[in-house]
């Protein structure tokens, strides 16, 4: 993998990124707004939580005593588990949930680590790697998925890449699932090596501990069911379980792959000196891609992360000023001629994603 220390982005064209933070800024100011959550944000809280836990001890307490009921329990925590990562551990570890810093963490954490999850490796891999060095070729994470599938147009292509338009969707439900098995474990480790742990002010040890801690405690209250419910065989179980996985596993990936993965977006490769092209923001506009802002509905149930032009420049802004200041950053992207990636509709953007798996299927590095 690419040593992203040596990796350079070109400081002298920042002009762009500096009149863009000043009007967004000069938009908070003159509204006398804070950039953080308000009582939306609390709501929507409130309710993904109450979406995940409500059906959680229904099924604990057996109140329905159905097994058609136990897989609609099931259905509603997957969606309710997609719903806190999107709308609430997002926002919180980026800091933009909240003024205070100490209750962005605890809620980062909470909110993904009871969900089998953990919130250093997602900080590291999402807002260290991702945020910084977005589809950059053996550097970004989240475009190297394991050999079945290919996202970018620089890495080999497989004979099976063929086919991955197809397979691909059933791949996307198993993303949670391996956060709670092996990914955690393998990222911890690989993190330490790679020095991201220091950085943090963490170390291998204490985070090896917590993401055991952390799958224990959630694997000993998810088999409460299972404990608790004399007629629930463990089939039964495992069927709700990987149902809730699956869920939200499908859901999280429908809503970030067609942020990057699709036909509008590039796919940057450093100069050999380690030195990229354009200034960091350019950059992210480069890579990024809207859908569906016209949709308000659609926008808070995926705690507007169909606006991920705005959240890559300004991450630290809670997502629900994101369609104000989308016309802002529209309009600065204009006057400088920076690309502003948009779809008008979520289906579209899921057509370009799969028209996007269709050619890296077909097309060699």
């Amino acid at each position: 993998m690419t040593n992203k220390a040596i990796l350079r982005f070109d400081n002298t064209r920042r002009q762009f990124y500096t009149e863009a933070k000043k009007r967004v800024d000069a938009y908070f100011k003159e509204h006398g707004i804070s950039k953080h959550g308000n009582w939306n944000m609390y709501l929507k809280t409130i309710f993904m939580f109450a979406l995940y836990f409500v059906p959680y001890f229904l099924l604990v307490f057996n109140v329905f005593d159905h097994k058609g009921m136990w897989f609609l329990m099931a259905v509603l925590m997957g969606m309710g588990m997609a719903g806190i990562g999107l709308c609430v551990m997002h926002d919180a570890n980026h800091g933009s949930y909240s003024r205070n810093t100490k209750f962005n963490n605890f809620l980062g954490f909470f909110s993904l680590n009871i969900l089998g999850g953990h919130a250093m490796n997602w900080k590291i891999q999402h807002n260290v790697i991702h945020h910084t060095y977005t589809n950059v070729h053996e550097v970004d994470e989240d475009i190297a998925p394991p050999g079945i599938m290919r996202f970018e147009p620089h890495t080999k292509r497989k004979w099976i890449h063929k086919f991955q338009f197809l397979y691909a969707w059933l791949f996307y439900g198993l993303m949670t699932m391996m956060w709670t098995t092996s990914k955690d474990f393998k990222q911890v480790f690989r993190y330490h090596k790679m020095g991201h742990l220091k950085t943090a002010g963490t170390t291998l040890a204490k985070e090896l501990s917590i993401v055991l801690a952390s799958k224990v405690l959630y694997y000993a209250y998810m088999l409460l069911p299972y404990f608790f419910i004399k007629e629930m065989t463990f089939l039964n179980w495992l069927v709700g379980f990987l149902t809730i996985h699956y869920i939200a596993g499908l859901s999280l990936a429908l809503i970030f792959q067609p942020a990057h993965v699709v036909q509008e977006t590039e796919f940057p490769l450093p100069a050999e000196n380690g030195n990229l092209e354009n200034h960091w923001a350019e950059h992210q506009m480069r890579t990024t891609m809207n859908f569906a802002n016209g949709d308000p509905i659609f926008s808070w149930l995926v705690g507007g992360l169909n606006f991920q032009v705005e959240h890559h420049l300004f991450p630290t802004i809670c997502h629900i000023h994101y369609p104000k200041i989308s016309k802002i950053l529209k309009q600065v992207a204009q006057e400088f001629n920076v690309p502003y990636n948009s779809r008008k509709t979520f289906v579209g953007a899921l057509w370009s994603h799969e028209v996007m798996l269709w050619k890296l299927g077909r097309v060699a590095a």
